[in-house]
């Protein structure tokens, strides 16, 4: 397996040349002489898991933000099904179907689940726009019952749901407003074990339903499980660009670890 990155043209794709939902194209952002990215491609597709990893440091958050619309990049393109798009802000990317779910969550812990749901876009009713609690209610719960999540109450504060549940809220209430591309900010990186295990298989349900997933992580065991497209960021450079088929979780790992660099740092190392 080569570290080398090579971009193949989009009619040579596996699935017949089917055009992403959104694509970087030799993308880079410098803040004045800093230089955040460069050089980085990568390309989304309906039913595909593309898992972009890096260390602290590695460009991942600044490139969350080129795809959110909260940053515009320097240099390269951004084509979303196609066509070149310059995200203006969030809400223009959101209106294009790209929805991204931050570590933080955006939740309010002592609100109910539907509430949170439905937060800042409530449904209203009659002259005097008032809550359709029930409407919103009925909803959450049927939403979060497509993607597996069966709630018994809907009414308890969000607070109380484990970790991993409250991110496949966040991630329903994306699919629910019109996301077609979701972009996961480290979804599992506070989790335990079986919490991350709860978001995994979200992650491939979604995928299944015919969602492009960017799941952004500093784990490669969780990458492998559900990822079909694997990008590297090293210093704000990208290292690596493959398949699913193409490395073995064994060789990802080490790629994430240093690869080389950490052969050479055990050598020095060894008594």
């Amino acid at each position: 397996m080569s570290s080398v990155i090579e971009t193949r043209p989009e009619s040579e794709s596996s699935d017949g040349g089917k055009v992403p939902l959104i694509e970087l194209r030799n993308v880079g952002k410098s803040y004045g002489a800093i230089i955040a990215l460069s050089d980085i491609s990568l390309r989304v597709r309906s039913g595909e898991v593309t898992c972009v990893l890096g260390d602290n440091g590695a460009g991942k958050s600044t490139l969350i933000k080129i795809m959110a619309g909260l940053h515009q990049q320097t240099e390269g393109q951004l084509l979303v099904d196609g066509e070149e798009t310059r995200f203006e802000s969030p809400k223009h990317a959101l209106k294009s179907g790209i929805a991204t779910v931050y570590q933080d969550l955006a939740v309010v812990g002592l609100m109910p689940v539907w509430r949170n749901f439905f937060l800042g876009q409530e449904i209203r009713k009659g002259p005097f726009r008032m809550l359709d609690i029930q409407a919103m209610r009925a909803t959450t719960k049927e939403e979060l019952f497509k993607m597996g999540i069966d709630l018994p109450d809907v009414d308890a504060p969000i607070g109380s749901l484990s970790g991993g549940q409250r991110q496949c809220v966040a991630i329903s209430r994306a699919i629910y407003f019109g996301a077609r591309v979701l972009i996961l900010d480290e979804p599992t990186a506070a989790l335990g074990v079986k919490q991350s295990g709860t978001v995994l298989r979200y992650i491939s349900a979604a995928r299944d339903q015919g969602f492009g997933v960017v799941f952004i992580t500093h784990n490669p065991h969780h990458a492998h499980m559900v990822g079909d497209h694997f990008v590297l960021l090293n210093r704000g450079r990208q290292k690596l660009d493959c398949a699913y088929d193409e490395i073995t979780l064994e060789e990802l790992t080490q790629q994430m670890a240093g690869g080389d660099e950490l052969d050479t740092l055990s050598h020095e190392l060894r008594r």
